[in-house]
């Protein structure tokens, strides 16, 4: 008797913590509410102020239904929000519209008599100087819209888009008419956009490749100066050696996304945080955040890893790891408390023993030598290609 009264006592208890999952929808009663099914929220992204700048982050290669991306550009706006961004480029192909096809078919019954509609992706293909008759400037208007009730800062931007083994793929960033900058020569899109005031951004440069030695176009793109930035990351690549190209031509860094599907699909779903790129400005306004970018103050960060200029990692790494004293033995040893007060998890490397995660919002001890200092290697800060972060603590 006693076995089965607590038998029923453990049901009782399941059926009313059950219950707390559920409740009556306030405005019709008939219909009930999974609890655990909350409206969606967004995942912060927690980094310091570093030298009086906020650290905004950002994607600056992205697609919409309106190149070759999966969704609207609305779509891109709520999903970046979701995952922790304050900042997005919408950079549609100049030359390339995988969807145009199955949108002049949709369109077939509706278009005035006498309108003849016709694909006209550009890439491999001459074309005459309109390049493909659409409107660019469309999906970052519809952007924009959507933005405003995100509190998002949406960057105008285009891809000019080349064979990649051969010319490859550029970003200009911060236009102001992307009608105006399509060229057969690819090199003449790019002038046409700094024109504008926009800054050029040489995307993913191993693709379809088997090395990231550049090409003779891409030899006479930099040689001319009209390469403002590089992808030091993009999507899961990871390209060490331009970050030393970064350094000889005076480049800023960035890691994007370039996404195409759901970051969903490609980063949640694997437990990763989609790449960004990180922006050091005074304020999320479209001209504070390009000064940053020519200033070159940005980071890149893909899966855990952080790259570009020494200096900028150092600083954000000491905002960000707050250091204590807890213990001092008496031959002069000190017991430092580390604590991690960022989203990053950073991965020291203390003399010769194994690497260990400092986790976000995280602490662990370390020991300093007799002369009070620390030393260690961050090794997910890369500020070349063989060169990861060193840092010396004296306390």
């Amino acid at each position: 008797m006693k076995r089965t009264l607590l038998l029923l006592a453990a049901l009782l208890t399941c059926s009313v913590a059950s219950a707390q999952h559920y409740y009556k929808d306030a405005k019709n009663p008939d219909i009930m509410r999974h609890t655990l099914r909350n409206s969606s929220q967004r995942v912060e992204f927690v980094l310091p102020e570093v030298n009086g700048y906020n650290i905004y982050k950002a994607d600056l290669h992205t697609h919409s239904i309106y190149s070759d991306g999966d969704c609207t550009p609305e779509f891109r706006v709520r999903e970046a929000w979701y995952d922790g961004l304050d900042v997005l480029a919408i950079t549609e192909h100049v030359e390339y519209r995988r969807h145009e096809g199955n949108m002049i078919r949709a369109l077939g019954g509706v278009l005035p008599e006498g309108t003849k509609a016709q694909n006209t992706n550009l890439i491999n293909k001459a074309a005459d100087e309109r390049g493909i008759a659409s409107d660019l400037n469309l999906p970052v208007e519809l952007a924009r819209k959507t933005a405003k009730g995100y509190g998002m800062t949406i960057i105008s931007g285009v891809e000019i888009t080349r064979t990649p083994e051969t010319i490859g793929h550029y970003n200009a960033l911060f236009t102001t008419d992307n009608n105006a900058i399509y060229d057969a020569d690819p090199a003449e899109s790019m002038r046409k956009a700094r024109a504008q005031g926009a800054l050029i951004m040489h995307n993913h440069p191993g693709w379809r490749r088997t090395s990231v030695e550049q090409t003779e176009a891409e030899h006479a793109f930099y040689n001319a100066g009209l390469i403002d930035g590089v992808e030091v990351m993009n999507g899961s690549s990871f390209y060490p050696l331009t970050i030393d190209w970064a350094k000889q031509h005076n480049l800023f860094v960035s890691s994007n996304t370039d996404i195409h599907d759901g970051t969903a699909e490609t980063y949640r779903i694997n437990g990763v945080r989609r790449n960004m790129t990180l922006i050091f400005a005074k304020d999320q306004s479209v001209e504070s955040l390009r000064e940053a970018v020519v200033a070159h103050r940005t980071l890149a960060y893909s899966c855990g890893t952080l790259a570009g200029d020494e200096q900028l990692l150092r600083d954000l790494f000491l905002v960000s790891v707050k250091v204590s004293i807890v213990a001092e033995a008496s031959n002069g040893v000190k017991t430092l408390l580390l604590t991690n007060m960022s989203s990053v998890d950073y991965i020291l490397r203390f003399g010769n023993g194994n690497p260990v995660v400092l986790s976000p919002f995280s602490s662990r001890t370390a020991k300093t030598n007799k002369e009070g200092v620390l030393r260690f290697e961050v090794e997910n800060c890369w500020h070349g290609s063989d060169q990861q972060l060193n840092i010396e603590l004296q306390r």
